[in-house]
């Protein structure tokens, strides 16, 4: 899709010309990626990190956070109940926590990779390569590492770099690909500043990449964080509205662009919309759900947000509130690792036109 398509798009606000573009996103998932819905198991293993990032509760820039670090033997008991649950990833998701040491992790990919059939997805920064070259020969099969906006000056805003560590979080996920990981990325919508040109660019920006996973939700402001306080914003008319109605548009062209990409239905998006996000997310592209392993004494300290879904459920309860939920929508769970399906490219016209707003 052109620049201007996208642009026209997210500024879109028609319901009927909107219920074209959930049509056509959730036609090309069904034709791509098929009705299966994957789980996968999403662990956050540590609140701990070194960097400053104005928009996260679990930056070093919030002194008021109960830090946390699980053991191995905690976080192997909870890839057994992913096991057990039937899903078929387990994501270690962490901040930029360098007391997860490269050893430490190493062990613990092998460890589940041998001891099970899931696979293993890391998202734990931008990490040194050594570490990337490591986990990927232990055995981690994909990595996520959202690039947040493609706006240079708006992310050294909100992603201040490490003395003598500059951030380039594209040419990681160039060298990540390299490896042979598959690469997830993505985007918040609705940053304080980010206009719709750079959002257009964002979504276009999936598409060059040829992402195997892609990772969108709504901007949702921390208290104890520098955004959480800052009234900051694009010039009048140019700042991305931060809504649900938005984050759908971005997920639907996301699937537009990256036709055989594993999408999730969001924890954010259920935060903004309890009762149906997640639902709404599978009917407008989405054909991913990440239910939380993270036991619940720990899952209120991962606090990268306020008022998360689900914040207080258990594994199981969890799990088998998301199958019914997929199985209400008349779509099944899926099972395996559920790696992306590389088929032959195909052109817009194969899978009919992409519509116009």
């Amino acid at each position: 899709m052109k620049h201007e398509e996208i642009l026209a798009w997210i500024k879109e606000d028609g319901p009927a010309k909107l219920e074209e573009l959930w049509a056509r996103a959730d036609e090309v998932r069904r034709l791509r990626v098929g009705d299966a819905v994957h789980l996968r198991g999403l662990l956050e293993i540590s609140n701990n990190c070194v960097r400053h990032c104005g928009y996260c509760g679990v930056s070093l820039n919030n002194p008021n956070l109960t830090r946390y670090r699980m053991t191995g033997q905690d976080i192997m008991a909870c890839v057994r109940q992913a096991e057990t649950l039937g899903y078929g990833t387990v994501v270690l998701q962490a901040g930029e926590d360098y007391g997860l040491t490269r050893e430490f992790i190493a062990a613990l990919v092998r460890d589940i990779t041998s001891q099970t059939p899931l696979a293993v997805t890391l998202s734990l920064g931008e990490r040194p390569e050594a570490d990337l070259e490591a986990w990927r020969e232990a055995g981690a099969s994909r990595y996520l590492l959202r690039f947040e906006t493609s706006d240079p000056d708006l992310y050294g805003r909100i992603h201040p770099s490490l003395p003598g560590r500059p951030s380039d979080r594209l040419a990681l996920l160039a060298r990540l690909r390299e490896l042979g990981y598959e690469t997830g990325s993505g985007v918040m919508i609705g940053i304080p500043g980010q206009t719709y040109e750079s959002l257009a660019r964002d979504i276009q920006l999936f598409g060059e990449l040829d992402l195997d996973m892609i990772g969108v939700g709504p901007f949702i402001a921390h208290p104890h964080t520098p955004m959480g306080k800052s009234a900051w914003t694009a010039p009048p008319g140019e700042q991305v509205p931060a809504t649900e109605d938005m984050t759908y548009k971005v997920l639907a062209l996301s699937r537009l662009v990256c036709p055989e990409a594993n999408i999730p239905a969001t924890t954010a998006l259920a935060t903004l919309n309890r009762a149906s996000g997640r639902e709404q997310g599978l009917r407008r592209g989405a054909n991913v759900i990440m239910p939380n392993l993270t036991p619940p004494q720990y899952r209120v300290l991962y606090d990268i947000y306020p008022s998360k879904a689900c914040i207080h459920e258990t594994a199981v309860e969890c799990g088998d509130c998301l199958r019914q939920r997929i199985e209400a929508l008349g779509r099944t769970v899926a099972l395996g690792p559920g790696s992306r399906s590389r088929r032959q490219s195909g052109t817009e016209a194969e899978f009919g036109e992409t519509p116009t707003p």
